[in-house]
């Protein structure tokens, strides 16, 4: 089935896009659903049972309120964050769920909301929302699979095998990047026009480039929101927020011309861009899903350092950026997974920062074997990476781990551009070992915070 950038780059909320943006969108669907089937006004009562790792730290990234959200009819493209606290608040008291705010139905928190400790079998983000009459028989229930990045499928997608309903075909359907690069030598093309003319079947050219720009002002002013806001990250963690500080400390440097030199400056800028971002995802606050919430740093602030430092940086460059970042992070789903969940923190960072070096990597001219080869020396070093936040939260170590693989995602694209594209592994063959090594990888480092860090850091 095809995959559309704007599947990869949605606008949502923090914590996480497999945890809150994912599990939102879901009981959205299940909520419509009741509409639809002429059903909702026979609703008396709801349950929300969580499995797997939406179980494990669903707490700790706001699933159980993403979910309640949903229900009550909202999407993560279009909420106010603001709004989730006082509303989960009022529910919790009145144990009263205006379901798609055309139904009231019961609610009561520690009765329905239902922590289970074993996964379902499909994937480790899942969870099942069922609706009830007045005499307590069930109506309706359906099972639904967060399988990251925001991507939603219920039971019947899975019983069909069919991850998406969209049968729509592409002109220049690739399935490895193999496939990418032969088309784009046949057609004569860049990564990103070959990546232009498949999303016209979806969009005219103007949709396409307008909406991507729409992501773009999104990105930016999640960095702004995050260079802004101070103070203490939620959670119980205590962790501080840190990118303003150290964005007054830059320009107070700058301006008294302390910095060693402008490329050291440069690699400042990208920390400070990638914090920032982290840091309001973790706040719950406005994002891009890049591919994921867990990696929504990496992508904008790699962008962000070019159309700061290159001269002549446009609207062009950033459509161009977040195609060719697209097409990787196409590959990355299709043959591996962007599921921390399901493979770890590789398939969220790893994905991210190949995403970022080969979207750098075509905004400085590079040909499209040098994209290939970016973007596989991006995902190369970031194999193996566990996924083990500490008391569930997408705070320590995923707030600088977006830092550091922000500078990994530029390092990759100068080494491709200074080679001719050719080189000794594939994107595909590393691709491929992301998944193997996702396989083989203990589930308790797959987000399910009992082992690495989230282990260790209690212990101490």
């Amino acid at each position: 089935m095809p995959i559309s950038v704007f599947d990869l780059f949605k606008i949502g909320v923090g914590p996480s896009s497999s945890h809150t943006v994912g599990p939102m969108m879901a009981a959205f669907k299940f909520a419509a659903v009741l509409r639809d089937s002429q059903i909702l006004n026979q609703v008396n009562r709801l349950e929300v049972h969580l499995y797997g790792s939406l179980s494990a730290t669903g707490v700790g990234h706001g699933t159980d309120h993403a979910i309640v959200m949903g229900l009550l009819g909202e999407r993560p493209d279009t909420i106010n964050p603001s709004i989730i606290n006082p509303t989960i608040a009022a529910l919790k008291e009145t144990c009263c769920l205006s379901l798609g705010r055309q139904k009231d139905v019961a609610f009561d928190w520690q009765r329905d909301m239902i922590f289970h400790e074993e996964s379902l079998p499909h994937h480790p983000n899942a969870m099942k929302l069922c609706a009830f009459a007045e005499d307590g028989s069930l109506l309706i229930e359906n099972t639904y699979y967060s399988v990251g990045g925001g991507f939603v499928v219920d039971q019947n997608q899975v019983d069909a095998k069919l991850e998406d309903m969209d049968t729509a075909e592409i002109p220049f359907d690739f399935n490895s990047a193999e496939e990418l690069l032969a088309l784009c030598k046949r057609e004569n093309m860049s990564i990103s026009r070959l990546m232009l003319e498949n999303e016209k079947t979806w969009r005219s050219e103007e949709e396409i480039r307008n909406e991507l720009w729409r992501i773009w002002e999104v990105m930016c002013e999640c960095i702004d929101n995050g260079l802004t806001h101070e103070g203490v990250l939620p959670g119980g963690l205590n962790v501080k927020r840190r990118a303003r500080q150290l964005h007054q400390r830059l320009l107070a440097a700058e301006q008294n011309d302390c910095l060693i030199a402008t490329t050291f400056s440069a690699m400042e800028w990208v920390n400070i861009f990638a914090l920032a971002v982290n840091e309001e995802n973790a706040a719950g606050g406005r994002m891009v899903t890049a591919p994921t919430n867990g990696a929504a740093g990496i992508i904008p602030a790699v962008l962000h350092y070019y159309m700061k430092f290159q001269a002549g940086a446009s609207e062009r460059n950033v459509v161009d950026f977040l195609l060719a970042a697209g097409a990787i992070g196409i590959l990355c789903k299709k043959n591996a997974s962007i599921s921390g969940a399901e493979v770890g923190c590789q398939g969220e960072v790893g994905s991210a920062c190949a995403m970022a070096a080969a979207g750098l990597a075509e905004v400085m001219g590079a040909t499209p074997e040098q994209v290939e080869n970016a973007a596989e020396i991006g995902l190369e070093h970031n194999l193996g990476l566990t996924c083990d936040p500490v008391g569930g939260l997408v705070q320590v170590p995923c707030i600088e781990r977006n830092a550091i693989a922000t500078i990994k995602a530029i390092n990759a694209a100068q080494m491709a551009l200074r080679g001719d594209g050719t080189h000794f592994i594939s994107l595909d063959k590393v691709i491929r070992t992301m998944r193997d090594t996702g396989k083989d990888m203990l589930d308790k480092y797959k987000e399910t915070s009992k082992g690495g860090l989230a282990v260790n850091a209690i212990e101490c």
